[in-house]
C-alpha cells in the first residue's frame, strides 16, 4: 500500500535519533518534497500518536513553536532538555545537534 503525505511525514519524523533536532524543510525533503515544510508543521499539529517524537523538529534557524506551550512553559523544550539538547532562548544549536540524515 502507497503512503500519504502524512505518512512519509510521519516515518521520517520517526527516524530522528533521541538528542537530535531536524528542520520542517530537512524532514519535507526527506519525505519526498522539499517544499513541504508548512504541510510538515501541519501534520505535526494534527498528530494523535503520542510516541512520534515530534518535538525534534524545529525551524531551520533551530526556533521550537509555540505548540508545545503549555501553562506557561514550553513542552518542547523540556522533552529536548530530557534528551540532552540545549535550548537556551527556546533555539536549539543547529550545527550541534541537527540530525545528519540527507536525501538518498
Amino acid at each position: 500500500m502507497k503512503e500519504n503525505t502524512f505518512q512519509k511525514i510521519y516515518r521520517v519524523v520517526g527516524e530522528i535519533p533521541c538528542g537530535q533536532v531536524a528542520s520542517y524543510g530537512q524532514v519535507a525533503a526527506l519525505a519526498g518534497n522539499r517544499r513541504w515544510a508548512r504541510v510538515v508543521g501541519y501534520a505535526l499539529n494534527v498528530n494523535k500518536d503520542p510516541s512520534l517524537p515530534c518535538h525534534r523538529v524545529v525551524t531551520r534557524e533551530g526556533k521550537v513553536s509555540d505548540a508545545f506551550l503549555e501553562n506557561g512553559r514550553n513542552r518542547q523544550i523540556e522533552l529536548l532538555e530530557e534528551e540532552g539538547v540545549a535550548c537556551p532562548g527556546g533555539i536549539v544549536d543547529m550545527k550541534k545537534y541537527q540530525w545528519k540524515r540527507t536525501v538518498f
